[in-house]
C-alpha cells in the first residue's frame, strides 16, 4: 500500500487526481492540500510513499515545495504540469514521472505503472539525484520561458499594440485578418486563422469552429444549447458557440478535463455534458 498525498491549488484537478486514486487498490490518500505551506508542513510530518505536485501552486512554485523536502525521507514525486511545455523536456532527461492536464485514466495508470517500478527499484539517493537533475531542467526552462516572452503585433483604432500572447483570450478569422480578443478590448491582425495558431502555440488553444479558436486559460463557464453545441463564456465577458462540425473535439477535450463523468448527473447541480 502505497500512502498518497495530492498537492494543487486547482479543485478540480485534486477532485479528478483523487478519484483516480481511489479506483487503485494500492494506493490511499493521506492528505489534500490546496496550498504550498500547508502540504510542506504535512510532508515534512509524515511523508507519503507518493506525491502528486503541482508545479505551480499558489504564490509559490512546485519546484521549490519539492527542493525543501528530506532527501532522507524524499517521497517518489509526480509533477503535474497544464501547458508547461518547457517542462515536458526536463521529464525526458530524468526518470522523474509528470501528468499532463488534462489526463484521462489510460495516462494515469501508464505512470503510477513507472511509479510502481521505481519503488522497487531506486533507493533514496537514486532519487534525489533524479529530483535534482529535474528541477534543474525545469528551472533552466522556466528562464527561457521567461526571456523569450512571446507577444504579437495587431492593431486598434490607428494604432499598433504589443499583445501578450498568455493575455488573448479568443481569436476569429475575419477575411484577411483575424480579431483578437483582450478582455473587453478587441484588436486586428493581418492574419490566417492557422499562422496566429502558429504565433499562438504556447498557449492551450481549442479550435470550436472553422474560424474560432479558445484560450482555454480564460474560459470560465460552460453550458450547452438545445441542439447540444457548447456555449464558453470568457473571463472578460465575451460568449462563443461552437458549430456542429467542432462538437465532437470539444466534448472530447472537456470530457478530458474531468469536469462531470459524461452523460449523466454530476449529483452536484451542474449540467452533465450529454451528446
Amino acid at each position: 500500500m502505497m500512502n498518497v498525498i495530492i498537492v494543487d491549488d486547482e479543485p478540480i484537478a485534486r477532485r479528478t487526481l483523487r478519484e483516480c486514486c481511489e479506483r487503485e487498490p494500492d494506493l490511499q490518500i493521506v492528505g489534500e492540500f490546496g496550498d504550498a505551506r500547508a502540504a510542506l508542513e504535512a510532508i515534512r510530518a509524515q511523508p507519503p510513499d507518493l506525491l502528486f505536485l503541482d508545479i505551480q501552486i499558489d504564490s509559490q512554485n512546485g519546484v521549490e515545495l519539492a527542493r525543501s523536502l528530506d532527501p532522507d525521507t524524499l517521497p517518489l514525486i509526480v509533477f503535474v504540469t497544464a501547458y508547461h511545455h518547457y517542462a515536458l523536456e526536463a521529464f525526458e532527461v530524468s526518470a522523474v514521472d509528470y501528468l499532463l492536464k488534462p489526463f484521462d485514466d489510460d495516462r494515469f495508470r501508464k505512470t503510477l505503472a513507472r511509479v510502481r517500478r521505481r519503488r522497487d527499484a531506486e533507493s533514496g539517493g537514486e532519487r534525489s539525484n533524479m529530483l535534482n537533475t529535474v528541477i534543474a531542467q525545469l528551472e533552466r526552462g522556466a528562464r527561457a520561458l521567461a526571456d523569450s516572452r512571446p507577444r504579437i503585433l495587431a492593431e486598434s483604432g490607428s494604432r499598433m499594440h504589443m499583445l501578450d500572447v498568455t493575455q488573448v483570450e479568443l481569436v476569429e478569422a475575419d477575411r484577411n485578418y483575424v480579431k483578437l480578443t483582450v478582455g473587453r478590448e478587441t484588436f486586428h491582425a493581418r492574419s490566417t486563422l492557422q499562422q496566429a495558431e502558429k504565433s499562438l502555440q504556447s498557449q492551450p488553444l481549442l479550435r470550436i469552429s472553422r474560424s474560432c479558436l479558445v484560450n482555454m486559460n480564460h474560459v470560465r463557464e460552460i453550458s450547452r444549447t438545445p441542439r447540444g453545441d457548447f456555449i464558453l463564456v470568457l473571463a472578460g465577458g465575451t460568449t462563443v458557440t461552437s458549430s456542429e462540425g467542432f462538437r465532437d473535439s470539444v466534448r472530447q477535450y472537456l470530457e478530458r478535463l474531468k469536469l462531470n463523468p459524461l452523460g449523466r448527473d454530476s449529483g452536484d447541480g451542474s449540467p452533465g455534458w450529454r451528446s
